[in-house]
């Protein structure tokens, strides 16, 4: 019966079960009060006590129940913000920086690891999924000072036109910023002149990042597929 009795306590919200506790502690004091004041009267004591003392039982189970639902829904709670050293005002960066896609060739830093579905060969290479890990250089020759990678992967998601779906980490390597990354997932409709992606979040001095990217492609040879893609990048950070 207990058993029974518990288990159901546990599946009920935990303002209703601290309700039922109030009220089993009120009952509780009235049959004490009763067993006080009429000690002359056995069987009355006798039962009084009985029920009192269930009651107690009771009681002790329902305060297990309690404290067991307490921890069981106590993984969310606030906290300082300052403790994470979130007490400055937000910065807005600029970064441009050049997407090196080389898909061609021995040293080729973007694989295609799923191919088209067939049908969608020659269209929109509907289902085709490729990992990246790019340079990311200052100017936009293969050449220039790389400053970065960009490690992610992109997929062709439309049947009716050559759509991107991109999920990046830009990982920086210069400066203050070496280690810390800027992720970027997003839209990327191929013949678009200009693309725009959001910023979605970041590692390091870009914890809690905000902000969007906007991307032009700055060089397509379309005899190997190797592209050269600018990206202007505002970032909202601490």
């Amino acid at each position: 019966m207990y058993t029974y009795f518990i288990s159901l306590l546990y599946h009920l919200p935990l303002p209703f079960v601290l309700y039922i506790y109030t009220f089993l502690l009120s009952q509780l004091s009235s049959f004490t009060y009763t067993s006080i004041t009429k000690p002359n009267n056995l069987k009355q004591t006798t039962t009084t006590t009985s029920m009192a003392t269930q009651l107690l039982l009771t009681l002790f189970l329902l305060s297990f129940t309690v404290a067991t639902i307490a921890e069981d829904t106590g993984y969310v709670g606030t906290v300082d913000p300052k403790s994470l050293g979130l007490n400055k005002r937000k910065t807005l960066s600029h970064f441009r920086l050049y997407w090196q896609d080389v898909i061609s060739g021995s040293n080729a830093t973007a694989i295609n690891i799923i191919p088209a579905i067939p049908k969608y060969n020659t269209t929109t290479s509907f289902g085709s999924v490729t990992v990246t890990d790019n340079a990311l250089t200052l100017g936009p020759e293969l050449s220039s000072k790389v400053v970065g990678r960009s490690e992610g992967i992109y997929a062709l998601t439309s049947q009716s036109q050559v759509t991107l779906l991109m999920v990046m980490n830009f990982v920086l390597t210069e400066g203050k910023y070496n280690g810390s990354s800027i992720t970027i997932v997003g839209r990327n409709v191929a013949y678009d002149e200009e693309k725009e992606l959001p910023v979605v979040g970041g590692s390091g001095v870009f914890k809690f990042a905000t902000g969007y990217a906007h991307a032009k492609t700055y060089h397509f040879d379309p005899t190997t597929g190797d592209a050269t893609t600018e990206y202007n990048i505002y970032v909202f950070h601490y």
